[in-house]
């Protein structure tokens, strides 16, 4: 199903702008003087904290923000939850391209259902960007030149964490894997890191996606005496982890626990006194700077207090990039956007400056962070402290290694 907002994001900035007599000759070319875009999302699962309603919030802002950019443009956002489920996912988004004139979908967690919905946008006029998956074959062997992977990655997430543990002394590994395609990713990226970095991997457990009870693999990795405990899953598995790890007092421990993906949300879930002392690779922080937390206090306003995660953040940034290139190429049609958007550099104020290359990735700064011990925090949703900023040219994998014939062209 498909829920339209009932205000659409620039009603109000645009009421004035609507009632002009015609369109400016810098928005001639837009159908319709029409923008739609699509949130395709997890509503109503596991991942709904972390995207959900707060990924509709996050392009509502940057079609606010934009609003004043092109005026006499009407930009609408709409909302499907995909239920985490490919069919589901590429049926709606099927229909947005075929029936319902969607100009961009975004976000679109995970992986399975983000593939999908590549698929369904690689011959379509519509754009595909993708903030909330993790894999990397978006921007290797299933390359699209209508998808833009936003946010991370696997191998940004696995490379930011495992680099900076091992070079910082952490050279013995045991792995806690989530045993479907995306924790297979994760090991596999943190493992190629890891060796390069002269570290060892000792061993590896898989356990049972959506599980609630992990005493048998952290027990594993606690007797396999590894100075780091790589948790390589996501959502309620990691928060579950974090929690029986503490509960066996791994984490306070010469062991250190390094979760591979990790949310704001899930942090919050999980509380400062089960979370004090892990490390994990983010691509946005809500408290880094006045243009993060500026955004953060907005969002907010509109979503009972909570702050924005990465997942989040990285639909308002690849939505107002989209934007951007929508002016800039004076047309919606996704080939000619999508090459717009990989020739002006992304700079807006949540991930700072960076480019997309031919094969989709959008390249940015990658940040590594430990979470707060709770006498460190100052007040709700003070979690992180930075250790270490990942520069762009080094967080994501060379393009050259992911075999995207977009990249050979």
């Amino acid at each position: 199903m498909t829920y339209p907002l009932k205000l659409t994001a620039v009603a109000v900035a645009l009421g004035a702008a609507l009632a002009l007599p015609a369109a400016s000759d810098a928005t001639a070319q837009i159908a319709g003087n029409k923008i739609r875009l699509g949130v395709l999302t997890d509503m109503s699962s596991f991942a709904s904290d972390s995207t959900g309603m707060g990924s509709v919030v996050a392009a509502r802002l940057a079609a606010e923000d934009f609003a004043k950019e092109l005026p006499g443009v009407s930009i609408e956002v709409i909302f499907s939850d995909h239920q985490n489920k490919p069919d589901i996912g590429s049926a709606a988004a099927r229909k947005w391209v075929d029936q319902d004139g969607i100009n961009a979908i975004l976000d679109v967690p995970f992986s399975s259902v983000a593939l999908a919905v590549s698929e369904v946008t690689r011959d379509s006029k519509t754009m595909f960007i993708a903030s909330g998956p993790g894999t990397t074959v978006l921007t290797g062997d299933k390359c699209s030149a209508n998808t833009i992977h936003w946010t991370y990655d696997t191998y940004a997430l696995a490379n930011g964490t495992a680099r900076a543990l091992t070079e910082g002394g952490g050279k013995t590994w045991y792995f806690v894997t989530a045993d479907y395609a995306f924790g297979h990713a994760l090991e596999g990226d943190a493992t190629g890191v890891i060796k390069a970095t002269g570290g060892q991997v000792l061993g590896s457990v898989k356990h049972p996606p959506n599980g609630n009870d992990f005493s048998s693999p952290l027990l594993r990795a606690q007797a396999s005496k590894a100075q780091i405990i790589g948790l390589a899953n996501a959502v309620g598995d990691t928060i579950n982890s974090v929690k029986q790890a503490a509960e066996f007092g791994i984490a306070g421990s010469e062991q250190r626990l390094a979760a591979l993906l990790m949310q704001l949300t899930d942090v919050h879930a999980l509380g400062l006194k089960n979370a004090q002392g892990l490390y994990m690779t983010e691509a946005f922080y809500w408290d880094l700077n006045p243009g993060t937390r500026a955004f953060a206090d907005r969002f907010a306003a509109k979503m009972n207090g909570s702050r924005p995660t990465g997942n989040q953040a990285g639909v308002y940034s690849g939505t107002l990039h989209y934007l951007k290139a929508v002016k800039a190429a004076n047309s919606t049609d996704g080939t000619v956007v999508a090459k717009k958007m990989r020739e002006i550099p992304i700079d807006d104020a949540l991930f700072g400056k960076g480019n997309i290359r031919a094969d989709g990735r959008a390249v940015h700064d990658m940040l590594f962070f430990q979470v707060k011990k709770p006498e460190e925090s100052k007040g709700p949703w003070d979690y992180y402290k930075l250790v270490r900023t990942i520069p762009a040219k080094d967080a994501f994998r060379p393009m050259a290694e992911g075999n995207c014939p977009l990249a050979k062209m």
